[in-house]
C-alpha cells in the first residue's frame, strides 16, 4: 500500500501527527472504541474516515462530542448559516414529515413550488428557472449539461485549485490534486487558469497580478473560440480568494463577447454568508446560471438548486437532472424556513456587522504575529492565511495544523484550506461574545505554536 500523504487542499487531512496526537490526548476510552468502530466498517479518505471524534448534539453555534465537551463551530461544512437547530427549521421539517415526507418524480408539491418561487423572487436579474438537486455536486453536473445543450459546445474554463464538487465530473473541472490525481481520464474540455489572488499568487500580489490573470484568460476565450462555459465560486469560499469586482465585470464581457455562459458556483458561501443573500450581488454580476447548496437544506437535509436564467429554458427534451430527491418536500420545506429566518431575524445586516468586527479583531492578530501574512474576508467568510517568515513567505501547513488542533482543545473549530488557510465561518446567528472568544481561542494557539 502506499503510504505517500494526500495532498493539502479542500480541507485538514487525517494522517497526520498532529491528528493522532490531539485523539490520543483528548479522548477517552469509550470515544476511541466508537472511533475504531467507526473506521472499522467505512471505507477510509483523506478528510474523513479515520474520523477525529464523535459527536452527540449541536446547537446554535455549538457542536458538543460524547464527553460533554462544547466547540464553537465556525466549520459547519457551510451548512449552518441559521445555527444548529434552530426551532423554527426542526419544526418546518417535523411538520412536513407528518404531511408530506416524500414526493416521487413524476409529481409536484406545494413546499416545491413555493420554494422554486422564492427563489427567483430573490436571485438577482432573469434568473427565473429553478431545479433542485440531493447536493451540490449533482446541481453542478446539472449546470455542465445546461451549458452544454445552450452552446452546443463542451470546453470549461475554471479555476485551479478550485473545488465543485467530488463527483467525477466536479472534479474534471476542479483544481485541486487531492480530487484529481491518479483517478485516470477526467472531463474533456476542461481548461484551468490560476486563481485571481491578491495575495502570494503565482502572478504575483495586487491587482496587477489579478490585470495578468484577466490577459491569461482572454488570451485561452481567444485561441479556444469553442468555450461553453466559464465556472467558478465569484469567492473561493474556503481560502475566501476575493477578486476585484472588476474582475467578475471583466470576465462577465468576456464570456458574452465569446458567447460563453458564466456560471457561479455559490453553493457554500450562499444566502447571507457575505452580507447578500448571494454573493453575486456583491459585484452586481449576474451569472448565467447560479448553483446553490448547503445551507439551503438548513443544516438538516441535503438541498442544492440550479437557478437559471429564462433563455436557458431549452431542454425540455433531455434529462438534466432526474433526480430521486428532486422535489423533496421536506428539503424544501427546510430551506423555505431558513429563508424565512434569515429575512425575519435580519441576518444579512448581522452577517456584515459582525463581520467587520470579526474581521478587525483579526487584523489586530495580524498585526502581532509574523506568522499571519494575510487577514481577508466578507461578512461572516473570513481567512488567516500563514506564512513562513523567510523571503518567499512559503505556506507554514506544518504550524497551520498545530495551531488547528490547538485550537480544538480550547474549544474552536474550523477547518484548513490548502494547508495553510485557517478557514473561519461562523453561523450567522453567532454573537460578539462567541466572536470575541474565537479570536482569543485562536491568540493562545498562535502563541502556543509559535
Amino acid at each position: 500500500m502506499d503510504n505517500k500523504k494526500p495532498e493539502r487542499s479542500e480541507g485538514d487531512i487525517n494522517l497526520t501527527d498532529g491528528r493522532t496526537s490531539w485523539i490520543n490526548n483528548n479522548t477517552n476510552e469509550k470515544t476511541r472504541a466508537l472511533l475504531e468502530e467507526d473506521a472499522k466498517y467505512f471505507l477510509h479518505q483523506s478528510l474523513s474516515t479515520p474520523c477525529l471524534n464523535v459527536l452527540q448534539s449541536c446547537h446554535g453555534s455549538y457542536i458538543f462530542d460524547m464527553e460533554g465537551r462544547e466547540y464553537l463551530d465556525f466549520h459547519g461544512n457551510n451548512v449552518h448559516q441559521a445555527g444548529y437547530a434552530h426551532p423554527a427549521i426542526v419544526e418546518a421539517v417535523t411538520k412536513q414529515l407528518n404531511e408530506l415526507s416524500f414526493c416521487p418524480r413524476r409529481y409536484t408539491n406545494i413546499p416545491a413550488i413555493n420554494l422554486a418561487k422564492k427563489l427567483t423572487e430573490l436571485a438577482p436579474g432573469d434568473l427565473n428557472r429553478v431545479l433542485f438537486a440531493p447536493g451540490g455536486t449533482s446541481a453542478i453536473g446539472i449546470a455542465l449539461k445546461l451549458a452544454r445543450v445552450k452552446t452546443g459546445r463542451f470546453k470549461t474554463i475554471s479555476w485551479w485549485d478550485s473545488f465543485h464538487g467530488a463527483s467525477l465530473d466536479a472534479i474534471g473541472i476542479g483544481g485541486e490534486a487531492l480530487f484529481r490525481s491518479n483517478i485516470g481520464p477526467l472531463l474533456p474540455g476542461a481548461v484551468h487558469v490560476p486563481p485571481p489572488s491578491l495575495f502570494n499568487s503565482v502572478l504575483g500580489e495586487g491587482e496587477e497580478a489579478v490585470k495578468r490573470n484577466l490577459d491569461y484568460i482572454e488570451y485561452v476565450f481567444e485561441r479556444e473560440q469553442d468555450i461553453a462555459a466559464f465556472i467558478a465560486e465569484p469567492i473561493r469560499y474556503s481560502a475566501v480568494i476575493m477578486p476585484p469586482v472588476w474582475y467578475w465585470q471583466r470576465i462577465r464581457e468576456l464570456c458574452d463577447k465569446y458567447g460563453a455562459l458564466l456560471i457561479f458556483d455559490e453553493i457554500p458561501i450562499c444566502l447571507g454568508r457575505t452580507g447578500y443573500m448571494f454573493a453575486s450581488e456583491y459585484y452586481g454580476v449576474v451569472p448565467d446560471i447560479l448553483c446553490i447548496g448547503k445551507g439551503l437544506g438548513g443544516g438538516v437535509f441535503p438541498m442544492a438548486a440550479v437557478i437559471a436564467k429564462e433563455n436557458l429554458n431549452v431542454a425540455a427534451d433531455k434529462a438534466l437532472g432526474h433526480y430521486t430527491h428532486e422535489k423533496s418536500p421536506v428539503g424544501a420545506a427546510a430551506a423555505l424556513a431558513v429563508i424565512k429566518i434569515i429575512e425575519e431575524e435580519n441576518l444579512l445586516h448581522r452577517a456584515a456587522e459582525k463581520g467587520k468586527y470579526f474581521l478587525d479583531q483579526l487584523n489586530i492578530l495580524k498585526s502581532k504575529y509574523e506568522i499571519i501574512g494575510d487577514v481577508r474576508g466578507i461578512g461572516l467568510a473570513l481567512a488567516i492565511e500563514l506564512i513562513n517568515t523567510d523571503t518567499k513567505k512559503t505556506p507554514a501547513v506544518e504550524q497551520a495544523d498545530l495551531i488547528m488542533y490547538s485550537c480544538l482543545k480550547r474549544g474552536l473549530s474550523f477547518k484548513i484550506s490548502m494547508g495553510n488557510i485557517l478557514s473561519l465561518m461562523p453561523p450567522l446567528t453567532v454573537s460578539i461574545e462567541e466572536i470575541a472568544r474565537a479570536v482569543n481561542i485562536l491568540e493562545e494557539s498562535i502563541i502556543e505554536v509559535i
